[in-house]
């Protein structure tokens, strides 16, 4: 639960879903803005200054002119505030209704990548648990096959063995390494993902209960889960909100063809310091003013055509999402039912192979089998253990993908899961000892002795 808690707080992903869902409740304000009334106010101080400068002729015959200077110098301010009140805009009015609509499906949005954080985490989380058992059968692997090459080189040592049996035992043990340093390699990147979607460290997480229960999902009834899914999944009510939207940008487009009509207020206020005039104007003018748009150049009715193929592809859209979510609840509650019954094949296929295991080895001991037929029980014997690992905690994450996709993955389900991990066997990356290791690594470093004449 605290890596749940931290990935809830410190996810880019989801922090940038918050800020989106912010920004659209903020669209909503701005949309609502143009119902309101607006009111503008303008003003000016200015210095006026002018020169007039003519030429006059006395007479033609006498061939002389005059010339006359006039001017004005004045300083002046002027005031105006203007005030309009939309009565009737079908256009504005869509639109903020089209923005509260967008405002629910970024909700749906938010909700969408909150479930998609919640699975990411928890599939995170297992797969760093199944790393850590895989990983630890390919070490209980490495040293069994690594005891039985030592026990091949003494038996060649003493010539009861030929060296065939000591080189298969050699390429056994090599395949047994590669596979524990892969599986090491797959734990260090498992903490690497749960670190990206937390943004934060672990020294260490509890374990997967041995008692874990492994039952059907419930409720038993595939079309149950398919109803809920239906009726709770995000993704399909995003879908159907998308289609609501659309649908507002058919009216939006539709609105263009008619009034609008708008009340409004002026006054304005002019004062100057001209020498001959005193005091100062004002004019006030009140009334309506209508609007109607005669024609546009056809661009109002391609609009309506345009919103209304968008509207049929959402339409086509949510559809598709339906049927997808259906198929994936479906899939997904036969999967988490196979995986009922894998984990139990796993579990007995374990009990066989130990089986199986101990009578090979008893008649290698006899001279019944070889050391080939040893390496391939030693290997079917950890298979089976990695397999069974890797069952348990694919139906862990099937299930809570099931939940995901009927849209019920929430932190309540997080924390019922949590209470089936232990912090009495933590899993951390020291947790994986290479010390223990280096006696083993020691065998695949002795050199193969030399083939018999």
């Amino acid at each position: 639960m605290t890596i749940t808690q931290d990935a809830l707080e410190h996810s880019a992903t989801l922090n940038s879903s918050r800020s989106t869902f912010k920004s659209t409740e903020a669209g909503q304000d701005v949309e609502r803005g143009d119902l309101l009334p607006q009111i503008s106010a303008t003003g000016s101080a200015y210095r006026y200054n002018s020169l007039e400068s003519q030429s006059y002729a006395n007479s033609a015959a006498a061939g002389s002119s005059s010339t006359s200077t006039s001017g004005e110098d004045y300083n002046g301010t002027s005031l105006g505030v203007n005030v309009t009140q939309a009565l009737f805009d079908a256009t504005n009015w869509y639109e903020y209704e089209q923005s509260k609509k967008q405002v629910g499906q970024q909700a749906l949005q938010l909700e969408i990548d909150q479930q998609q954080l919640l699975y990411d985490v928890s599939e995170a989380y297992f797969e760093i648990l199944r790393a850590k058992e895989v990983l630890d059968a390919r070490q209980a692997q490495e040293k069994a096959i690594g005891r039985q090459l030592e026990q091949a080189n003494e038996q060649f040592s003493v010539g009861l063995v030929a060296i065939t049996d000591v080189n298969e035992a050699k390429a056994a043990f090599d395949s047994a390494r590669a596979q524990r340093i892969a599986a090491k390699n797959d734990l260090q990147v498992s903490f690497e993902t749960l670190e990206r979607l937390t943004g934060q460290q672990y020294a260490s997480i509890a374990s997967l209960d041995d008692e874990l229960p492994i039952q059907p999902p419930a409720p038993a009834n595939r079309d149950d889960w398919v109803d809920m899914a239906l009726a709770s999944s995000p993704s399909i009510q995003y879908a159907q909100a998308a289609v609501d939207v659309a649908k507002s940008g058919v009216d939006i487009a539709r609105s263009g063809h008619l009034p609008t009509l708008d009340a409004f207020a002026d006054y304005s206020y002019s004062d100057n310091d001209r020498d001959e005039l005193r005091g100062h104007n004002e004019d006030v003018q009140v009334g309506v003013q209508a609007n109607l748009p005669i024609y546009t150049g056809g661009s109002t009715s391609a609009s309506v055509r345009q919103n209304t193929y968008s509207l049929e592809a959402t339409q086509y859209d949510f559809e598709d999402q339906r049927r997808f979510t259906t198929q994936q609840v479906r899939s997904l509650f036969t999967q988490v039912g196979n995986d009922v019954e894998s984990v139990d094949a796993q579990r007995e296929a374990i009990v066989s192979s130990r089986s199986a295991l101990e009578a090979t080895r008893a008649g290698y001991e006899v001279g019944t089998r070889n050391i080939v037929d040893v390496l391939d029980a030693e290997q079917s014997l950890y298979e089976s253990i990695s397999d069974y690992a890797d069952a348990r905690y694919t139906y862990v994450t099937d299930l809570l993908q099931l939940r995901q996709q009927a849209g019920v993955l929430s932190l309540e389900v997080i924390r019922g899961t949590n209470r089936w991990l232990s912090d009495s066997k933590p899993v951390s990356l020291t947790s994986v000892d290479d010390a223990d290791m280096s006696a083993v690594d020691d065998i695949g470093k002795r050199p193969t002795p030399p083939s018999m004449p």
